[in-house]
C-alpha cells in the first residue's frame, strides 16, 4: 500500500493537482467506503480490492484534473452536502455569503436564476420552513441534479425547477430573487485552472468580453417578477464592487449595498426598487 501511496501522489503531483496529499486523501476515504460494499474484510492500513480498484480510477480521472467533487460525486455547501456533476457549477464557499445575506431579509417565495445543483435556493428554503421557490436553468440536465438534490433532502415540496432561458419563461413574481451567475471574462476564462476550464460549463462561468453580460440581463429583466418591496441579491467576481452596481443604478435599481466575503473581497451585492 505504501509503494501505491508514493506512486499516486507522484501521479497528482506530477499532473499539476496543486494539494495531492489532501485530495489522495480525500479520494481514499470515500473509495474506502465505497469497499465497505464489499463482503471481502478490509481496514484503512490493508483496504479491500474494491477500494483499491476504486482509488486507482479516482486518481487517474483526478490526474485528468477532474475535480474531487465530481470524481466522488458530491459537495459539502452551507449545512448541507450536494450532488455534483459536470453539468453543474460545482458550489464555492464564497458562494455561502450570498446564502447568509439572503437569509437577512425576509421572504416567503425566492427565485433563483441559473440553478445549477439548487444548492442555493435549496439551503435557502432549508433556513425558512414555511417558504417556497422557483430554481430556473437553461440547462436541462442541470435541473435533473437540482430536483435530485431537493428530493434527497426533503424539499421537493416546496422547490420546483423549471427550464428556462434567463426570465422568459417567469410570470409569477418572488419577495426574493437570488443569482450566482456567470461573471467571467471571456479573456480571463481561458487561463483558468484545467477543474474549471474543461470539467464545468462553460455557460455557468463565463459570460462575454467584460464579465457583466448576464447582470445587464437581470438589472433589466428582474424587475419584471420581483414582488413590491422585494430584494434582488447577486454573487459577484471580487472586482465588480464597482461595475456591477453602476450597472444596477442605471437601470433604475436603488438602495444599492456591496458585502464582503470572509477573505474582505467584494462579494454580493443586493439592491431594491424602492
Amino acid at each position: 500500500m505504501s509503494d501505491r501511496h508514493a506512486a499516486w501522489l507522484q501521479a497528482l503531483a506530477e499532473a499539476g493537482v496543486a494539494d495531492p496529499a489532501g485530495d489522495l486523501r480525500r479520494l481514499f476515504d470515500w473509495a474506502y467506503a465505497q469497499g465497505q460494499g464489499d463482503p471481502a474484510p478490509q481496514t484503512r492500513d490493508r483496504p479491500n480490492d474494491w477500494t483499491l480498484y476504486t482509488l486507482e480510477d479516482a486518481v487517474k480521472a483526478r490526474a485528468a484534473r477532474q475535480p474531487v467533487s465530481q470524481i466522488i460525486g458530491r459537495r459539502a455547501f452551507f449545512k448541507h452536502d450536494f450532488e455534483v456533476t459536470p453539468d453543474v457549477l460545482d458550489p464555492r464557499p464564497d458562494t455561502e455569503t450570498l446564502v447568509e445575506v439572503a437569509l437577512a431579509h425576509p421572504f416567503d417565495t425566492v427565485l433563483d436564476i441559473g440553478s445549477g445543483s439548487g444548492c442555493i435556493l435549496l439551503s435557502l428554503l432549508a433556513e425558512r420552513p414555511e417558504a417556497t421557490g422557483l430554481g430556473i436553468d437553461i440547462s436541462a440536465p442541470a435541473l435533473d441534479v437540482a430536483r435530485r438534490n431537493a428530493d434527497r433532502l426533503g424539499l421537493a415540496g416546496r422547490a420546483r425547477f423549471r427550464r428556462s432561458d434567463w426570465l422568459a419563461e417567469v410570470d409569477e413574481q418572488f419577495d426574493l430573487i437570488v443569482s450566482n451567475p456567470p461573471y467571467i471574462d471571456a479573456a480571463t476564462y481561458a487561463t483558468l485552472a484545467p477543474e474549471l476550464r474543461d470539467w464545468e460549463p462553460r455557460g455557468a462561468l463565463e459570460a462575454g468580453a467584460d464579465g457583466l453580460d448576464a447582470y445587464r440581463v437581470i438589472a433589466r429583466d428582474a424587475p419584471r417578477v420581483l414582488a413590491p418591496g422585494g430584494t434582488l441579491c447577486l454573487e459577484i467576481g471580487h472586482d465588480q464592487g464597482r461595475s456591477v452596481p453602476a450597472l444596477l443604478a442605471a437601470s433604475g435599481w436603488r438602495q444599492i449595498t456591496v458585502q464582503r466575503d470572509l477573505n474582505c473581497k467584494d462579494r454580493v451585492v443586493t439592491a431594491n426598487l424602492i
